[in-house]
């Protein structure tokens, strides 16, 4: 990192990505590049845009996008973390440092660290909280042999960065083990309230649930969880996916995270349906009757 401004490169520009990468660009960093495999396709023409918008330079290839870089920042999907690596170990040099941010396994960022090897400085990143609106400064944890040396770094562009432990996997295990209550939650919110909705007590059941549990306030928390789960249940169920690995390799056998990944995918799917995306900024009873049609459709 030459006079201490470091080349930066994101790997997967997606949503994760372009926040990042634009709270960075604010935070002072200048040489920002990105790699998406959708650049060189129609669906990646937004992906670009935002790129041009941001200020970063959206490469024509990962070795492009890769060369020069101080630190790569690893932000593609789930299914697709250990191959987004293996494309870009041939053209890192200098050892940069690999930021590992997808939502996988602590086994799954293991076997990441040991095929990059020597190539670069792997470091396991577990985000912790929505990308929006904190971007880089939503709380994060970082683990492994090489997050004491970057975690200044880190903090002095602003991002809320502290060290899990010096064990790969240690920063995933928390990010993976806590999702079975975040987004099992979740999916249970859609269907206790779909049932709700379909007797027509959802406000006689949001209610009774102060008594078991007054500090939420459902009135916020079921058009929340709803529209979290229509607008990212696909990726979401990807990474319970990977949270039902993680339970494996602990040895608990992921019942609940299993039928989370099914609730997760299916409500993914119909948040596309225009019905109810067109009412993901609405009350409750609106979204409901919309997800309770388009389900119903689907049956």
């Amino acid at each position: 990192m030459p006079n201490g401004k470091p080349a930066l490169c994101f790997i997967g520009f997606g949503e994760a990505g372009q926040a990042i990468a634009a709270g960075l660009r604010e935070a002072g960093i200048g040489r920002i590049s990105a790699w998406d495999i959708l650049f060189p396709k129609a669906e990646g023409a937004k992906l670009l845009q935002a790129g041009k918008a941001i200020g970063v330079h959206c490469a024509d290839s990962v070795g492009d996008a890769v060369g020069g870089a101080d630190i790569v920042i690893s932000a593609v999907t789930a299914a697709a973390s250990l191959e987004a690596a293996k494309s870009v170990k041939a053209h890192l040099a200098g050892r940069p440092f690999f930021l590992d941010i997808n939502s996988v396994s602590p086994g799954r960022k293991q076997e990441t660290a040991r095929l990059l090897g020597d190539a670069a400085r792997y470091v396991d990143v577990a985000v912790l909280a929505p990308i929006h609106p904190a971007r880089h400064k939503t709380p994060m944890l970082i683990a492994g042999p090489h997050g004491e040396s970057i975690a200044p770094t880190l903090t002095g562009w602003g991002m809320r960065a502290p060290i899990a432990g010096s064990e790969i996997g240690a920063a995933a295990a928390i990010k993976m083990v806590r999702s079975v209550m975040i987004k099992g939650i979740e999916a249970l919110t859609l269907e206790c309230f779909l049932a709700a909705a379909r007797a027509g007590v959802i406000d006689e059941v949001a209610n009774s649930m102060k008594n078991n549990y007054p500090g939420l306030d459902w009135t916020k928390m079921v058009p929340y969880n709803l529209e979290r789960m229509a607008s990212h249940g696909e990726r979401r169920a990807a990474e319970m996916e990977e949270v039902a690995e993680t339970l494996r390799e602990l040895g608990v056998e992921p019942l609940m995270t299993m039928a989370t990944v099914k609730r997760q995918r299916e409500m993914g799917q119909i948040g596309k349906q225009p019905s109810v995306r067109g009412v993901l900024d609405k009350d409750r009873t609106a979204m409901l009757s919309a997800i309770s049609a388009a389900a119903h459709d689907r049956h």
